[in-house]
């Protein structure tokens, strides 16, 4: 019988998780970009980066809040115009609280996102 040691040692890489939340301001450059590198980061390094799994999860489930918001907000532009002024502050938090959680994670802080709905927990 073998006898496999599950104890991992995680390395502490925090410049890994700041290019995890500075990655989410693709979206101003490419559209998509911005869900889809955070998520591949955090899926491949989540096992073996210490707080990849915390930063990753609060980093897609922001993603996909904003996401929601935005496909919310178009019907609303019919309404008095509150849609565009909720795209534009949406489009405001979705620029500034990446690189504040970029900042927060160089320093070894959890991340803060507000307004996010837990896809993941």
């Amino acid at each position: 019988m073998e006898i496999i040691n599950q104890n991992k040692t995680l390395e502490t890489n925090n410049q890994l998780l700041v290019l995890t939340h500075l990655s989410q301001l693709l979206t101003y450059v490419t559209g998509f970009g911005g869900l889809l590198v955070p998520l591949v980061i955090w899926l491949t390094t989540k096992d073996s980066v210490a707080g990849m799994d915390e930063h990753g999860k609060a980093i897609v489930n922001f993603q996909l809040s904003m996401l929601l918001f935005t496909i919310l907000s178009i019907p609303a532009i019919l309404l008095l115009g509150l849609g565009i002024l909720s795209l534009i502050c949406i489009g405001i938090i979705a620029f500034i609280l990446p690189i504040v959680n970029a900042v927060k994670a160089s320093n070894g802080e959890s991340p803060s996102y507000f307004m996010t709905i837990r896809f993941l927990s």
